[in-house]
C-alpha cells in the first residue's frame, strides 16, 4: 500500500466524500479570491525584485554613480539607494495591509465561516 491509498481519515481516496475544506477550495468564491491574492502578490514581488535588482546591478557596475557623495557629506547615492530598499519593504507591507483589508477579508471570513459550520 502507498501512501496515496488513504486519506488521513482513513477511507480510501475513491469513495470519499469531500471534505468542508475540499468543498471551499473547489468553489468559486475561493478561486475568485485566491486569484484576487496571487495577482496582488506577484505584481508586488516582480515590482520589488525589479527595483532590488536595479540597486544591486548600480551598486556592482555604476560605481561613479553610487559613490557620488550628497550635498557634501559622507551620505552617498548608494546608501540612500540602500536605506530606500528598507522603505519600500515597509511600504509594500502597508499598501498589502490596505489591500487585504479592503479585497479579501470579508470574503476570507465568509469562506471561514462557511468551513466552521461544516464541521
Amino acid at each position: 500500500m502507498s501512501a496515496t491509498d488513504e486519506t488521513p481519515g482513513g477511507s480510501s481516496a475513491l469513495d470519499a466524500t469531500p471534505s468542508a475544506y475540499q468543498e471551499v477550495q473547489a468553489s468559486p468564491e475561493f478561486r475568485s479570491l485566491r486569484k484576487r491574492w496571487r495577482g496582488f502578490i506577484f505584481t508586488m514581488s516582480a515590482i520589488f525584485l525589479g527595483w532590488f535588482l536595479v540597486y544591486v546591478l548600480l551598486s556592482d557596475f555604476a560605481h561613479g554613480l553610487v559613490d557620488t557623495r550628497i550635498g557634501g557629506t559622507n551620505f552617498t547615492v548608494g546608501l540612500l539607494l540602500g536605506l530606500l530598499q528598507f522603505v519600500s519593504t515597509f511600504t509594500i507591507a502597508t499598501i498589502y495591509v490596505r489591500f487585504a483589508n479592503k479585497n479579501l477579508d470579508d470574503d476570507a471570513a465568509a469562506l471561514k465561516r462557511r468551513v466552521e459550520e461544516k464541521l
